[in-house]
């Protein structure tokens, strides 16, 4: 389901959160996506997109970036040029131990995601983009939670994404973040060195 907004609080970082960006992912994440209001954020511009349904490609696939909703994202991207980038996503309940486990650094070359409670799940951007269009000090993250959420799920995503609303630089983010999950935000910074090398978690 598309559903585009922008809140501008006038000079300040550029925040960008992309919601559905496969399969019908969106049809959830609109759900979390239309409960960021302009009062999350304190100065600076976020733009929130949910994308409409598509065929199901993985980011971590290239040939995705090809695809119409692939280059709706990158188009995106280059156009907020945001420091704080936010991927929203869902996933089905089949999928939670695929992407919580050791083996994807074997099976899928990227490190696991990180629960952060209720089936929230927290990771770094696709390497495909977290390296070519952001600076390492950039924040990019990707954000699952269950499709069709319960509410205490969605309440934690919330929590998650009005984080990264207000925060207006790299080390808000995390100072926040750490407050609120700290073993976490470590095993993020564990998985960030041992996998992109001399680069921050998230």
């Amino acid at each position: 389901m598309a559903y585009f907004k922008i809140i501008d609080k006038g000079n300040g970082i550029n925040r960008l959160f992309i919601g559905g960006v496969h399969g019908r992912e969106g049809l959830s994440t609109i759900k979390a996506l239309q409960e960021i209001k302009d009062e999350d954020v304190d100065e600076g511009k976020l733009v929130i997109h949910n994308c409409d349904v598509s065929l199901y490609r993985s980011t971590l696939d290239p040939l995705y970036y090809e695809s119409k909703v692939g280059k709706e994202v990158l188009y995106l991207i280059n156009y907020y040029k945001p420091q704080i980038y936010v991927e929203a996503h869902c996933y089905k309940e089949k999928s939670y131990n695929r992407l919580t486990s050791p083996m994807r650094w074997i099976k899928e070359k990227v490190p696991p995601l990180i629960e952060l409670g209720k089936g929230v799940l927290l990771g770094s951007a696709s390497p495909n983009i977290r390296t070519t269009y952001f600076t390492r000090n950039d924040v990019c993250i990707t954000l699952e939670m269950p499709c069709n959420p319960s509410r205490d799920s969605l309440d934690v995503y919330l929590n998650v994404l009005r984080i990264f609303a207000v925060s207006n630089n790299r080390d808000e983010v995390e100072k926040r973040m750490e407050k609120s999950y700290p073993s976490q935000v470590e095993t993020a910074r564990k998985y960030a060195r041992e996998f992109f090398g001399d680069y921050p978690p998230f």
